[in-house]
């Protein structure tokens, strides 16, 4: 089989991560052959970096080569939905980062919007925006690869494996995501990002609730266990009265969470059309670097998995540049004191076996383990989170 040509298609943080994952792979099964972004500087600086020839500013220019088979997202999330569009109805396949799309606003809409309109609106924009991308996707048969990394998480892996033994249900899962904050200017502002940290971070945490149960059901009943409804609360945490006074009595800020209209908490409830539920907790207000976990309370078990903090490596310093230049683990705040640095965080968060899962999905013809329909469906069921948190009441999902 020939070797897939890739266009990346971003120059920052996540096409770097995706460049790094692609190097694991066998040499003859993937080739980056060009990069594009809005920023040359950025574009130029990365191809150098990665050896890769052609560099550009002009998405269609890339779209335009037919030697690229696949073209790789990781631009903001305003441009998901136009972009993979774009490059479907190029007949190219797409691997695109999460989330899949959101509301990002239309002329005449106030300044923030996260403030002023309303979240029916927002949800029936958003969901608009993501069936488009979904039917683009379907007329012009192209692979679209969707990448939540979690589920390919070997934590998440092996809790398939031990629901499959354990031959019970599931009755709840129970997941959390938390740091102090992203290091983006996009992650402020509504326009920019689609919402929130239950958007930017839930969005792991909802798309791994429902992949499992969606597996629980195809393995027990032959068909998926769908989410019924939702009920949720989000709040900015971080301008509250409780953060002001502790500001104002000098306590020290290392929370970089600076929100303008987005939430940076949120509480989600989702409920299953088997009766069972799902509980999500996401925020930018929690120090000591990224902490993930996903528990499954069971019929005959519990299953808990960590897919951050491991005791693998354990350090301590008094010194924070005890350890400098040395990568620990994801929003660590500091390196003094004893701390747990992640041996090998793509791998075991899940982005390498993302990657390879994408490439050989691509190859053989076959749909991804993280596809369009995922994308979609965490789409609709957070926008109904929002909309039941500015409601305060339970919302269904569609």
């Amino acid at each position: 089989m020939k070797t897939l040509g890739i266009g990346l298609v971003g120059a920052r943080f996540g096409a770097r991560m995706h460049l790094a994952n692609y190097a694991r792979l066998p040499r003859d099964l993937v080739e980056i052959r060009a990069i594009c972004s809005k920023t040359r500087e950025s574009a130029d600086a990365l191809a150098q970096e990665a050896r890769i020839a052609f560099v550009t500013d002009d998405f269609d220019s890339l779209l335009a080569r037919e030697d690229i088979d696949v073209v790789d997202l990781c631009v903001p999330p305003a441009l998901h939905h136009e972009f993979a569009i774009r490059a479907a109805d190029a007949g190219k396949h797409i691997i695109l980062e999460k989330p899949l799309t959101g509301y990002f606003g239309v002329p005449g809409d106030p300044e923030p919007i996260g403030s002023c309109v309303p979240r029916a609106r927002m949800r029936e924009g958003a969901r608009k925006n993501a069936e488009a991308v979904r039917e683009a996707v379907r007329r012009n048969r192209v692979r679209f690869c969707y990448a939540e990394n979690w589920i390919y998480a070997p934590p998440i892996e092996k809790m398939r494996r031990l629901i499959a033994a354990s031959k019970g249900s599931i009755l709840e899962l129970r997941t959390e995501e938390n740091h102090s904050g992203s290091n983006s200017v996009f992650s402020r502002d509504w326009k920019s990002t689609g919402g929130g940290a239950l958007l930017r971070m839930g969005v792991h945490s909802v798309g791994t609730c429902l992949h499992l149960k969606q597996w629980e059901g195809q393995l027990r009943l032959g068909k998926g266990i769908r989410p019924v409804s939702v009920l949720a609360d989000t709040a900015d945490l971080i301008h509250s009265s409780a953060s002001k006074r502790a500001r104002e009595a000098g306590a020290n800020q290392w929370i970089s969470a600076d929100p303008v209209d987005v939430e940076n908490w949120a509480n989600v409830v989702i409920s299953f059309d088997d009766g069972s539920r799902a509980t999500i907790v996401v925020s930018d207000v929690g120090l000591g670097g990224l902490n993930t976990r996903v528990s499954a309370f069971m019929t005959d078990c519990v299953i808990k998995a960590n897919m951050t903090s491991n005791d693998a490596i354990e350090t301590y310093a008094p010194d924070p540049s005890a350890f400098h230049g040395e990568y620990f683990t994801e929003k660590l705040e500091t390196k003094a004191g004893w701390n747990r640095p992640s041996c090998d965080e793509d791998w075991f968060r899940g982005f390498a076996q993302e990657i390879e899962d994408f490439v050989g999905a691509i190859r053989d013809g076959r749909e991804p383990r993280s596809g369009i329909d995922l994308a979609v469906e965490c789409v609709n069921v957070i926008y109904a989170a929002y909309l039941s948190a500015e409601s305060g009441s339970r919302v269904v999902v569609p």
